[in-house]
């Protein structure tokens, strides 16, 4: 017989590309994920994993098997959210991808107060600005800014009118001539990050005269986006952030923002899942709580 918690392994393993991370993430040790592993191959007569002394990768057997193990254990999971939803209470876990400045900054304080209201439910959190890969990672759902290039995701409203902002210290404008307008730019230390596999270096505006891109360069790059908005903090450059990024910092006077508000890129922040049978009560609730936090934090 298969045994849940094997499948659980072999799909966390298969994700972090590492027998011991994948332990560490499930707080199991390195032998017991192992045997979980050997369990589950002897099961299913086959090898699901090439293992050498430096690496680990899927078996064309694996391959094939992981998409119907991500499906076992989502359609699991859906049925512990059903049950807990019939009697009015969410638990089970929940998985969600967020970007580094909105998860550690807003979302963290925001899903403390959630989880209060909601005892039962477990927490799995993934911050980064590389997007993750909602069809393979065992992810229920992902915060994200703009609209998914990929048209197969379900993406529903948080922020919509949310958009980018040009600010700086005032310690660094007063170091400085304010810019008024894109151009100005070149001649200011522009703060770049990376997001995804590209770096956020053409900047586009939407001016009186029109939309308008300027490529920009600096003395610091990073491939976290906080670090950038608290470079920006410290005085030692400008940044072009989500709005929702930097708004206690704009409303404490620590950015102040430099072209009006209507020049800013709209970033618009989506709930975005793999496809609608992952649009669980918690999923949709999760998204209810945070979308009310964003209008109130605009609100303050």
């Amino acid at each position: 017989m298969i045994r849940f918690d094997d499948v659980q392994v072999f799909v966390q393993t298969a994700d972090a590309g590492s027998l011991s991370e994948a332990a560490r993430q499930l707080d199991q040790s390195s032998a017991y994920a192992s045997h979980a592993l050997q369990r589950l191959e002897r099961a299913l007569g086959v090898r699901l994993f090439i293992r050498t002394t430096r690496s680990l990768r899927l078996s064309d057997d694996g391959e094939r098997y992981l998409p119907h193990a991500q499906a076992a254990l989502a359609a699991l999971n859906s049925g512990q959210h059903a049950i807990a939803d019939a009697h009015d209470q969410i638990g089970g876990s929940l998985r969600l991808s967020v970007p580094s400045d909105f998860g550690r900054n807003l979302l963290l304080p925001w899903l403390d107060d959630f989880r209060e209201q909601h005892p039962a439910l477990t927490l799995h959190l993934r911050i980064s600005d590389r997007p993750a890969d909602l069809v393979r990672q065992p992810l229920d759902a992902a915060f994200r800014y703009g609209t998914p290039m990929d048209s197969s995701l379900v993406a529903l409203p948080v922020a919509p009118k949310n958009r980018r902002v040009l600010c700086a210290a005032p310690s660094y404008l007063a170091r400085h001539p304010r810019p008024s307008t894109p151009d100005d730019l070149r001649e200011h230390n522009c703060l770049r990050y990376v997001w995804g596999e590209q770096t956020f270096e053409r900047w586009t505006f939407h001016t009186p005269e029109g939309e308008r891109t300027v490529s920009v360069s600096g003395d610091r790059l990073c491939d976290d986006a906080d670090l950038a908005r608290r470079w920006a903090v410290a005085g030692h450059g400008i940044v072009y952030k989500s709005r929702l990024d930097v708004l206690p910092d704009l409303k404490a006077g620590r950015l102040v923002e430099v072209f009006p508000e209507n020049y800013g890129q709209p970033a618009p922040l989506n709930l975005v899942c793999a496809h609608r049978t992952s649009l669980t009560p918690v999923v949709q609730r999760v998204r209810e709580f945070v979308r009310r936090r964003c209008e109130a934090l605009y609100d303050v």
